[in-house]
């Protein structure tokens, strides 16, 4: 068994794709932030809004899932 995966370069390359990832993710949460006509975040928590916590959850893996698929190749 070797430890190819303890390499510093191997490290530095996960650490900057998960950088990039959660990068990548966090501007498209605010862009589709903006494009709903009202804040998601005040509508969660304030007024408790379930079903759009759900949309938003689903909203949330999927683009994850997405940004995952790209930098694993």
């Amino acid at each position: 068994m070797t430890l190819d995966w303890l390499r510093p370069e191997i490290i530095l390359g996960s650490v900057m794709y998960a950088i990039i990832g959660v990068i990548i993710f966090w501007v498209s949460f605010v862009i589709v932030d903006k494009l709903t006509p009202y804040k998601l975040w005040e509508e969660i928590v304030e007024h408790k809004n379930v079903a759009l916590a759900i949309v938003v959850g689903a909203m949330c893996l999927s683009i994850g899932q997405i940004v995952a698929a790209a930098i694993h190749g």
